[in-house]
């Protein structure tokens, strides 16, 4: 619990104190909430494992399916209208903003076992999912990407990428600073 609470220190300046992440931050009650509702739901107890998971729904605007898959040090930032899920798989040190959803498509009618298919993305080690945005279907977004505020993401995505847009394109690489543009006394100057 101690190393979930300091990445989120390392990673969001406001954040003041553990204290202040458990008793006030969503994305930390909702995390607690799907490890609970996960396990019952490896225990096979769906209905309780449901329950659990839609009541941290009604606490904190966050919903995670109890299926989903969360690595370590998820960080759920703001939080309100998030929804991940029943077969997204998130890896370690993976951050998330408000309204982003890991959507799911119908899986084909003639699908023999509809109910076990993969239909939810991937997020792999080190992602960050900017506000609004959306990843959908059974899409691997490789480790270190950055997608974009209100990007729609359909495809899968290479390590490293930078993707913004309707549909979302990659325009950088993730492991150098993104800086299209440098203010300069008030000024915006393409670099």
């Amino acid at each position: 619990m101690s190393e979930f609470l300091q990445s989120i220190i390392d990673r969001d300046p406001a954040a003041k104190s553990k204290l202040s992440l458990v008793l006030t931050y969503p994305g930390v009650k909702a995390v607690f909430f799907h490890r609970l509702a996960n396990f019952f739901s490896v225990a096979k107890f769906d209905l309780v494992a449901r329950i659990i998971s839609q009541f941290s729904r009604f606490l904190t605007g966050i919903e995670i399916h109890p299926g989903a898959k969360i690595g370590k040090n998820l960080f759920i930032d703001h939080g309100m209208g998030v929804v991940i899920g029943e077969t997204s798989e998130i890896g370690n040190n993976v951050t998330i903003y408000h309204m982003v959803t890991l959507g799911g498509i119908s899986p084909s009618i003639n699908s023999n076992d509809q109910r076990h298919i993969k239909r939810h993305p991937t997020l792999k080690d080190n992602v960050v999912v900017g506000s609004g945005a959306q990843i959908l279907g059974p899409v691997v977004v490789g480790k270190n990407s950055k997608i974009g505020a209100n990007a729609v993401v359909t495809k899968d995505v290479p390590e490293n990428a930078v993707m913004i847009g309707i549909p979302a394109k990659n325009v950088g690489t993730a492991t150098e600073e993104f800086k299209p543009y440098a203010v300069t006394n008030g000024d915006i100057n393409k670099e």
